[in-house]
């Protein structure tokens, strides 16, 4: 297998393949497969049944499933900085709309976590007026990012972005440091 093949999702890979040869990229893979409607994340079956198999007995197409696996290439080949936290254009703009809904115009994003869920720990997003002297401060598009600095090595890495979807619309969190999360994706472990 060429070094360019082993960077890439194929079809003929196993689901439970795919996470574990990309875990700082498996929630937003996990993300595209649910809102795509195949659900094959968290099957018994995902551990030995192929991506294109799994496809194939849901009723998609081999269309369907080579533009599968071009997105999922797509999400492999997006940069994050793992220094940094940051929003997508799309969750930037959603937030700015909400603060202007709100009246709160200019005010910054809490980003956190807590102790709850499932599995140990759920993301906190909020309104933050200003910074806190205990925060460390990261801007991205445009907005402020206010995190508690001790939550930081958690955190940082973190990419929010906005979905609206018909199964659910809301902020999305991907975080390479979570290494695990409960079936419902609200929350995390490390």
């Amino acid at each position: 297998m060429s070094q360019d093949t082993a960077q890439k999702i194929s079809k003929e890979m196993t689901i439970e393949e795919i996470f574990s040869r990309f875990p700082s990229k498996s929630q937003k893979i996990a993300q595209e497969m649910t809102s795509s409607g195949l659900n094959c994340v968290g099957c018994g079956a995902a551990t030995w049944e192929t991506l294109e198999a799994g496809m194939l007995s849901h009723g998609f197409s081999m269309e369907d499933i080579e533009d599968m696996v071009d997105r999922l290439n797509g999400i492999l080949a997006q940069k994050t900085d793992p220094k940094a936290i940051t929003l997508t254009k799309r969750a930037a703009n959603k937030y700015r709309s909400i603060l202007q809904e709100d009246g709160k115009e200019g005010w910054g994003l809490r980003f956190g976590d807590k102790a709850a869920g499932c599995s140990g720990f759920e993301y906190v997003l909020d309104y933050s007026e200003k910074a806190k002297e205990s925060d460390t401060v990261f801007v991205s598009e445009g907005v402020e990012i206010h995190v508690n600095t001790k939550d930081v090595p958690r955190l940082v890495g973190s990419e929010i972005d906005f979905l609206d979807e018909l199964n659910g619309s809301g902020f999305k969190i991907s975080n390479p440091n979570a290494k695990g999360s409960c079936g419902c994706g609200k929350s995390q472990s490390y």
